[in-house]
């Protein structure tokens, strides 16, 4: 009889467990099944384990979730009770908020109606106003043409009184040279107390001679010009003015009337002034100042700014009716500054002639004439002015005779003579208030008509030596220049039109404008002339 051994196992299979029987001979199919179950403890165990660790690993993690959730609901919590409190807060700054919504709205859809109510209004004051200031221009330009033509009434009154031709006597100084000779010896002397009186000595006597002013050797140029500069401003206010040098050769007429670069004579100032008086009156009146210059040499015109300044001149009655004198072909340089202005004086000096006498080794044998017209427009009145200012630098008065002149420059001091013996016929036709002028007997006096006629102020700066080997000829100038105060034009007038329509253009400061006259029509063209300086004379 086999032996049965028994063996006990448990089965985790089901809720129960169950005893297993095996006999001997199944022995390592148990053992076998042993082995398994013991593994499956083994695994069951690890199994369960694992179980636990991740049931301890949920439960940590719902733990640590719950108490994170707990913390953001806190803090949401708390923000919501702070946006509830920003919510109370606010509702009041909301509520202002609207109602001034709500009032912008209302305002804007009342702006039209405010905007237009103040576009009238402000048209209305701005209207009012500008008829007030229409009022008061109207005023000041009423009380600015009183003044105006007070101050032409007060000026003209001031040169009538003067004399609408007035006599002045310049002494030049002794040069160096004359002072080591041994007819250094001064005739003349001065009345202290009465700068208009001169007094001369002559083969023993004292001759008395009174003029409108006396000018000591001394005197400056400024000095000289101070006592022209009243018929300068005559020129502006549209009349005619002649100034003059008179004089032997040598007697100063050239350093009077044109100075030296550093000291410049009267045409410098005068042209200086006429710039100064210009701009202080813009830009109410609008100016335009031309230039032209004339040499008259043998009785010949000269055009001194011309191309050709050989060819020879003619003048003529405008035939415009105005009854003024005109030179076709003469030309006019428009001025705007003193640049302009020294361009123009050095052409003019290098084309005038000149010559050596016995008298002074750069005598100028012509008659040089610079001419200056202003012609005026005022854009407030519509009123036009046009003056005139001749400026003259006669040649020299001295005698044939003592001037050494043989030739050709006997035939000039002969045509000088006679143009200076045709200005004296002038003189004295009209200090004895003839019918009939003799303008035409020399071109001189033919082209200085409308400067010595009575709608005229004329100046005559007579220049003298003071030495007595020059006494001769200073006492036929002075006695010339008493018969010339004597004059007594008519009553002073200026060339005046009343015209509305504007004037020319002006060219630009950087060049001269040149303006050629060819015919009785108007023909013009404009010219770029390069001017080298030339320099001016002295005593």
């Amino acid at each position: 009889m086999k032996k049965v051994t028994m063996y006990q196992t448990t089965c985790y299979c089901g809720p129960c467990k169950r005893t297993v029987r095996c006999e001997n001979d199944l022995s390592a199919p148990v053992t076998a099944i042993l082995v398994y179950e013991g593994e499956m403890e083994r695994a069951q165990g690890q199994l369960e384990a694992e179980m636990q660790n991740l049931e301890e690993e949920k439960n940590r993690v719902i733990e640590e979730a719950f108490i994170r959730a707990e913390s953001e609901m806190k803090a949401v919590h708390e923000n919501l009770a702070g946006v509830r409190m920003n919510l109370l807060t606010l509702q009041p700054a909301l509520r202002t908020l609207t109602c001034d919504y709500n009032c912008l709205k209302r305002q804007v859809q009342d702006f039209p109606f405010m905007l237009d109510k103040a576009i009238a209004e402000a048209k209305q004051e701005i209207c009012q106003v500008i008829s007030e200031v229409s009022s008061a221009n109207q005023e000041l330009l009423r009380k600015y043409k009183r003044e105006m033509n007070l101050r032409k009434k007060c000026h003209n009154e001031l040169v009538r009184l003067k004399g609408n031709i007035r006599v002045f006597c310049r002494v030049r100084p002794v040069s160096q040279e004359e002072q080591d000779s041994a007819e250094a010896k001064n005739m003349l002397s001065f009345d202290s107390e009465d700068d208009a009186v001169l007094y001369l000595s002559n083969k023993g006597k004292i001759m008395t001679f009174e003029l409108d002013k006396v000018f000591p050797p001394q005197a400056t140029q400024e000095e000289v010009f101070q006592e022209v500069q009243a018929l300068v401003t005559s020129c502006i206010d549209g009349f005619n003015v002649c100034i003059f040098a008179y004089g032997q050769t040598g007697s100063g007429k050239t350093y009077t009337m044109e100075g030296v670069a550093e000291d410049p004579g009267i045409n410098q100032r005068a042209l200086r002034l006429l710039f100064s008086e210009v701009t202080e009156k813009a830009p109410d009146w609008d100016y335009k100042i031309t230039v032209s210059m004339v040499e008259i040499y043998n009785e010949t015109l000269r055009n001194l700014l011309g191309d050709n300044p050989s060819e020879k001149l003619d003048i003529k009655m405008n035939p415009d009716g105005s009854g003024q004198l005109y030179v076709p072909g003469l030309t006019e340089f428009t001025v705007q500054s003193p640049e302009d202005i020294n361009r123009v004086f050095d052409l003019g000096h290098m084309n005038r002639a000149t010559a050596c006498t016995n008298l002074n080794e750069h005598s100028s044998r012509s008659h040089a004439l610079l001419i200056i017209t202003v012609a005026g427009f005022n854009s407030a009145t519509g009123h036009r002015t046009q003056g005139k200012l001749n400026l003259v630098d006669l040649a020299g008065s001295e005698r044939i005779a003592k001037s050494g002149a043989e030739g050709s420059r006997l035939r000039e001091a002969q045509c000088i003579n006679k143009s200076l013996s045709a200005l004296g016929d002038v003189i004295n036709a009209l200090r004895s208030k003839h019918s009939h002028v003799p303008f035409r007997n020399s071109r001189l006096t033919y082209l200085l008509q409308d400067s010595l006629s009575g709608d005229s102020k004329t100046l005559m700066m007579v220049q003298v030596s003071p030495l007595a080997s020059n006494m001769s000829e200073s006492v036929c100038s002075l006695k010339f220049a008493q018969r010339v105060r004597t004059i007594e034009l008519g009553s002073s007038s200026s060339y005046r039109r009343h015209e509305n329509s504007s004037t020319s253009s002006s060219p630009t400061h950087d060049s001269v404008e040149v303006t050629q006259f060819t015919h009785t029509h108007t023909h013009t063209h404009t010219l770029i002339i390069p001017v080298e300086k030339a320099q001016m004379h002295r005593f």
